[in-house]
């Protein structure tokens, strides 16, 4: 929302171009099940960009791209590869905004019609409070959304109501476009159909109107309801809200109403595979003790009901205190613990893998990234918030056999799962995404998180096949020679520095001791289920190759040019994100984390590098240098007032970052397996650290 509470003010919220990119808005409304697709001309598939590569094996298909990728800009694409990275698409379901009739002309407000702004997020309650002054009205507006409906809630306190103020929902055509889910040039495309107003003998004076969405195969409904208002439908594509008649229910000056969104036949609008979160079970209750009395179609329904879940949230889980600690950098970091916790809470923990930047704006063609999925959800496990990862770890189930069939045309065992995907977990054409492996074994490593917080047969028969599946192409995918078993060619690892020698790169220092770590994971999950070993896992795990040191530092990679020093430091991740494994050296580790702080180029990094730093610092036990890292003074590593960890201009927030940031403090926090015996072990001695709830990392 803007500062009027609403997003009536697109234009000053803009998202900045990178080069040719064109402009966008922070103000879109997203949901989890709200997609879309652009017909096409004619059905298009991955085969027009399929090339064989050379591989231990022999030739193996790839899903490649005839074109390129400069600046977040595909080049040369084909019609069909530009068609299959953009759908589907994560949706704009409607902008909400004020509108001013003056001498008869009803208009959108602009920033000069209000003055004397404030506006506050209360984090106790998920509530917002805006207040500013039109043409010499006050204006009180409190925003709130539902915590389990696509519903939100609005109260409008003014004189102005009454006097020329009304609200405007908007309606837009899907686009894959960066930044913007909307698309306002394409009225002809879609079509929005009032129905209403209807009364229920249930909520005497209440009345509420249905808006009826139809773009393409996408179809949803958008219901107002409140009491005093009027619904009507000025243009094609734009509702317009205003009180009622005099006589009818409703305070003078007043505009409460609620929104709620609705996919089509869908009237619980909780996403499939979500489910209330179980730890929240007095919560739940506690919601329906509160709501008693409150009329259900008023903004105060939802206001009460996210008040009462945000408390709960906060009062659960994990939790760190820095506040007695005189160090300046303890208030900084606190600021970005919590801020962070609120943001991943809110963009991270629904039922599908988040894009990178949640709901806030469309990133990367409005599709999210798989190898992206630890740093948005894992640190819910170690904060003792599983039950906001167990949604989107469950989307995995439903695209095994997609995945499962990846892995068949290429020859290997299990299930390869994609990169860069929408809900149906179809792959998208590119010269990189298609070639990264790191992502396979972020599936074994979450369920084990939620196993280790909630240690239960239940967690192991519910995720057994999503990690023995993930073993399973891990274990097949690593090849034999005399040195041991290798990864690759092609491939490109998490530093994606590589692309253009994907042909020949070998052996990447992360994915190595990633392999060794994933593959005894999931070993030990078939011991805890009494099921017999595989073989061939323990033997690849066991022989997996030493990765490659140059002038007493871990390499990138195993061929030259061994390591390039922009992009991600990812050789940093086998020894952090990971606990110590045979086949890394702590001390060489240590000599790798310095020359990284030395020299890397930090214009090229990203958010979650520097939380990536810290765990390594922290797992060398050098407290100092870990409490450094995660605050390094850098572009990437800026945390804006609202907790958005800003990057580039066309990614001005960046979830990953406030995730990797919550994973290293839990970490520093709570210790590891096997880790020093004391007390917040990734913080300076003389800090004071209050900790409570976490879950131990591995």
């Amino acid at each position: 929302m803007d500062l009027t509470g609403l997003q009536s003010l697109p234009a000053e919220y803009p998202v900045g171009a990178r080069d040719e990119l064109p402009p966008g808005t922070l103000l879109g409304t997203q949901s989890q099940w709200g997609w879309h697709s652009v017909p096409p001309p004619r059905p298009y598939d991955l085969a027009g960009s399929t090339v064989l590569y050379d591989s231990p094996r022999g030739p193996v298909p790839y899903v490649d791209m005839v074109g390129g990728i400069v600046n977040d800009r595909e080049t040369g694409t084909s019609r069909a590869e530009t068609w299959l990275r953009a759908n589907a698409h994560r949706l704009d379901l409607g902008r909400i905004g004020f509108r001013w009739t003056e001498e008869g002309t009803d208009r959108p407000l602009t920033a000069a019609d209000i003055s004397g702004t404030a506006q506050t997020l209360d984090l106790w309650t998920g509530t917002v409070t805006s207040r500013f002054v039109l043409a010499g009205h006050q204006v009180t507006v409190t925003t709130a959304c539902h915590p389990y409906r696509d519903e939100l809630g609005f109260r409008i306190e003014s004189t102005a109501v009454g006097a020329g103020l009304s609200v405007s929902i908007g309606f837009p055509y899907g686009s894959e476009a960066w930044h913007d889910a909307a698309d306002w040039n394409r009225p002809e495309a879609h079509t929005t159909t009032l129905t209403g107003p209807s009364t229920t003998t249930t909520s005497p004076g209440t009345t509420s109107w249905q808006a009826h969405r139809s773009l393409d195969d996408s179809r949803y409904q958008v219901v107002v309801t409140g009491q005093g208002l009027e619904v009507e439908q000025p243009e094609e594509h734009r509702l317009r809200i205003v009180p009622g008649a005099t006589g009818d229910a409703g305070p003078a000056g007043v505009l409460d109403f609620t929104v709620a969104f609705h996919p089509a036949g869908d009237g619980d609008c909780i996403p499939r595979g979500t489910t209330k979160p179980a730890s929240h079970a007095d919560q739940v209750s506690g919601q329906a003790a509160a709501t008693d009395g409150v009329e259900r179609s008023t903004a105060q329904f939802v206001i009460t009901a996210s008040g009462t879940y945000w408390p709960a949230f906060w009062t659960s889980g994990g939790a760190v205190e820095l506040d007695a600690t005189d160090d300046p950098r303890a208030k900084e970091l606190e600021r970005r613990i919590v801020l962070s916790q609120y943001l991943t809470a809110v963009n991270c923990s629904g039922s599908l893998p988040p894009q990178e930047t949640g709901l806030v704006c469309n990133s990367w063609r409005g599709r999210f990234h798989l190898e992206m999925h630890w740093w948005h959800g894992a640190h819910f496990a170690h904060w003792n918030r599983v039950e906001l990862l167990l949604p989107s770890l469950r989307w995995y189930s439903s695209v095994l056999e997609t995945s499962r069939q990846t892995a068949k045309a290429q020859g290997f065992d299990g299930v390869r799962w994609p990169k860069q995907v929408g809900p149906d977990g179809r792959e998208s054409p590119s010269p990189i995404g298609t070639f990264l492996i790191w992502q396979q074994p972020h599936p074994i490593h979450m369920a084990e998180l939620v196993y280790r917080a909630n240690p239960s047969r239940e967690v192991l028969a519910e995720f057994a096949e999503i990690v023995f599946e993930s073993a399973a192409f891990m274990a097949s995918f690593a090849h034999p020679t005399s040195r041991g078993f290798e990864l690759g060619p092609p491939l490109i690892p998490a530093q994606e520095s590589y692309g253009s020698i994907r042909a020949k790169v070998t052996n990447p220092t992360f994915e190595l001791a990633y392999w060794q770590w994933g593959l005894r994971t999931a070993a030990t999950w078939r011991e805890r289920l009494g099921l017999e070993p595989v073989a061939e896992w323990s033997e690849v795990a066991e022989g997996m190759v030493p990765p490659r040191v140059v002038d007493g530092v871990y390499a990138a990679i195993d061929v030259e040019p061994f390591t390039i020093r922009t992009d991600h430091p990812s050789m940093l991740c086998a020894l952090g994100v990971l606990p110590l494994t045979d086949i890394i050296d702590p001390e060489i580790m240590r000599a790798t984390l310095a020359g990284v702080l030395a020299d890397w180029d930090w214009g090229s990094t990203w958010g979650w590098d520097y939380p990536v730093m810290a765990m390594t610092a922290a797992r060398l036990q050098d407290p100092e240098t870990a409490v450094d890292a995660l605050l390094l003074s850098a572009g990437k590593n800026t945390v804006l007032a609202n907790g958005h960890n800003r990057q580039t201009d066309s990614l001005p927030l960046y979830l990953p970052g406030n995730g990797g940031l919550l994973s290293a403090v839990a970490l520093m926090a709570a210790g590891w397996d096997n880790g020093p015996d004391r007390h917040a072990p990734g913080f300076p001695a003389d800090w004071t650290v209050a900790w409570e709830g976490l879950v131990q990392a591995p």
